[in-house]
């Protein structure tokens, strides 16, 4: 019997850590959207969230930046990326949410694109809705009317 029950929470564990390892974002960055342009340094097509490096000019001074995308295989799947999408030296347009410390890093999970040499490249399916309004950044649920 007691081998049951280890072999049981055993199972438990090994079912629960996927759930558990991938990270909500909620009041990790701004509900709103922000549109910056720079420089590609570097395309990481890593698990479990593609990064794109890039450098921003602001008033003469050069930042780095990062930014978060899905996974590398939704990015080939979905919009046939390559390590060669985002070379080095592209200029890119992003549209996303920065995070509330004010850090050089944007979320691109959602809401959010990416524009090279006037092309679209990157869309998630709820670019240009508004941002959640419910509390710490959820939406808001609004319930339907009696009938």
């Amino acid at each position: 019997m007691r081998r049951n029950v280890i072999a049981f929470v055993v199972s438990l564990a090994a079912i629960g850590t996927p759930v558990r390892a991938h990270h909500g974002d909620a009041d990790r960055y701004h509900p709103e959207v922000i549109t910056i342009t720079g420089t590609v340094v570097e395309l990481q097509m890593v698990s479990p969230h593609a990064r794109v490096v890039f450098d921003v000019v602001d008033e003469g001074k050069t930042v780095r930046w990062q930014a978060e995308l899905g996974g590398p295989q939704q990015l080939v799947k979905e919009f046939g990326w390559t390590p060669a999408t985002l070379p080095k030296g592209a200029t890119i347009t992003l549209i996303g949410r920065r995070l509330r410390s004010g850090a050089p890093y944007l979320n691109l999970t959602e809401r959010a694109n990416i524009v090279r040499a006037g092309k679209e490249i990157y869309r998630t399916g709820n670019f240009g809705e508004p941002a959640p309004t419910g509390p710490k950044g959820t939406l808001a649920v609004t319930p339907p009317a009696n009938r």
